[in-house]
């Protein structure tokens, strides 16, 4: 009988479509499900739908819940963590702040000052449950969907469960369904190689099982057609530019690069669908709708109880391959030990790989297209400095990682990224626990009066040189 801990079971959505999942998998059948939530009523609906769902399919599995992280987490077999720290009211500042400062982000969990602030609430939580797992289940498979999710998975590449975590997300999968419908090849037929960073991997490779076509010239092919193109219009003019198409959707990737949402003239070029093809705060729209909807009423009292055929996800395939020493190959998010060989050692990668009964097996990549790698590493630049701030508290750390930011660039100056940042470090101080006492320099304007006599600073001698030479230099 495996223990399975689901730490953030109050999620209805994620952890309903998780545990359903897992119990539809022949090898946790007699599963004991641990519920993990900081409050009880959700916790308790889910625990009432997944004893429902165990009677209904006369499963031997049983499960029971906690508010107690440590009690759900002492002998686990596996812990799947899908907390969001500061929930909906969090959000709301991560939104809303940054836009009235003009930074517009439609989704806001992965990068962007969102992003960022998301990352530095989520990583202190993730590295103490990580000192739990080490300490109360030393054996135990960490997968977490904790977003942002290379962010927090860089700080647990610095954790005790290096090595026995895994970030999951399956912006591969989605994608690999489109592209299947854009080439008309069925996505089982389809070869690839993807990887890159979350939210930003790359389909390195894409050829026809058995024939071996390479189906990457008809995919551009087709992307040029308005009908296609209009679809995904940010990935699609990546692709023509930088030669790859990548992971994740034009609401989201119009937010890691700084073509896209930079004017109001590119919004409404490239983000004019609704949702999250680009609509200012899509997201936070979508979370508000079902904390109201769910606020209401559960529908988790009316839904189908009956197990059905098992999601996309790759989370019940991960623990049956464990369980049953049967190879599952997957893209996963790990910390960087050279698979990736152009991008920063210790970041967070999302690169294939395979797990069994030994455990993860990430695959060795090499260099990434250059163009590729850049894009990346102007993300990962982001990523390792919000993970830094995070774990030691530094709010400097916090304005250079915004300031940084590919979008916020755009849109603020420096000065301005730190009046924004102080205002939020102020608004989510309850969850922040980690700045608590610690304040941001003051850096003032500086009065440049209109009669000012600048201060005649002497070049050096050797530099002189130099210069004296360059203005001697025959032109070619």
């Amino acid at each position: 009988m495996k223990k399975i801990a689901v730490i953030g079971a109050g999620s209805r959505i994620f952890c309903k479509t998780l545990t359903m999942d897992i119990l539809a998998t022949p090898a946790f059948c007699d599963a004991e499900i641990r519920l993990m939530s900081r409050t009880r009523p959700k916790l308790d609906e889910m625990e009432q739908f997944i004893s429902k769902v165990i009677t209904e399919n006369a499963l031997s599995a049983t499960v029971w819940s906690t508010t107690d992280r440590r009690e759900a987490i002492k002998g686990a077999d596996y812990v799947i963590c899908m907390i969001q720290v500061g929930g909906l009211e969090a959000y709301r500042c991560d939104y809303e702040i940054p836009l009235r400062y003009g930074v517009d982000q439609c989704i806001g969990d992965s990068m962007g000052p969102g992003g960022i602030f998301r990352g530095l609430r989520s990583i202190p939580v993730l590295m103490d449950m990580a000192d739990d797992i080490a300490e109360l289940a030393p054996d135990a498979l960490l997968l977490t969907y904790v977003n942002p999710m290379a962010t927090c998975c860089l700080a647990l590449g610095k954790s005790p469960v290096r090595g026995k975590y895994v970030g999951l997300c399956h912006g591969i999968q989605t994608t690999l369904d489109l592209i299947s419908r854009y080439v008309g090849v069925d996505k089982e037929k389809i070869d690839y190689i993807c990887a890159g960073i979350n939210h930003m991997a790359w389909f390195l490779s894409l050829y026809e099982h058995g024939s071996r076509r390479d189906l990457y010239p008809l995919l551009k092919e087709n992307m040029e057609r308005p009908e296609y193109y209009a679809n995904e219009k940010v990935r699609g003019e990546v692709m023509r530019h930088f030669g790859y198409f990548m992971t994740e959707s034009t609401g989201h990737l119009s937010e890691y690069v700084p073509w896209f949402r930079s004017s109001r003239k590119s919004l409404e070029l490239y983000c004019d669908e609704p949702g999250f093809g680009g609509e200012s705060g899509a997201y936070y729209k979508y979370c508000s709708m079902l904390a109201e909807k769910y606020c209401k009423s559960s529908d988790l009292a009316h839904s189908d109880c009956k197990l059905k055929a098992r999601s996309v996800e790759y989370c019940s395939y991960i623990l049956e391959a464990h369980t049953t020493g049967k190879p599952f190959q997957l893209n996963g998010n790990v910390a960087n030990d050279g698979y990736i060989s152009n991008l920063p050692h210790n970041c967070c990668v999302e690169v294939p790989m395979f797990v069994d009964s030994s455990g993860f097996h990430p695959v060795f990549v090499g260099d990434l297209p250059p163009q590729c790698a850049a894009l990346n590493q102007s993300n990962v630049t982001v990523q390792t400095l919000a993970a830094e701030a995070a774990l030691t508290g530094d709010p400097e750390l916090v304005v250079q990682a915004v300031a940084l930011d590919p979008l916020t660039s755009t849109q603020l100056t420096l000065a301005e990224t730190r009046e924004m940042v102080k205002e939020m470090l102020a608004a989510e101080a309850i969850w922040l626990p980690q700045f608590s006492g610690k304040k941001l320099r003051s850096t003032p304007t500086i009065s440049i009066p209109a009669n000012l006599e600048r201060v005649d600073v002497p070049l050096d001698p050797a530099l002189a040189i130099v210069h004296r030479f360059s203005e001697l230099a025959t032109p070619l």
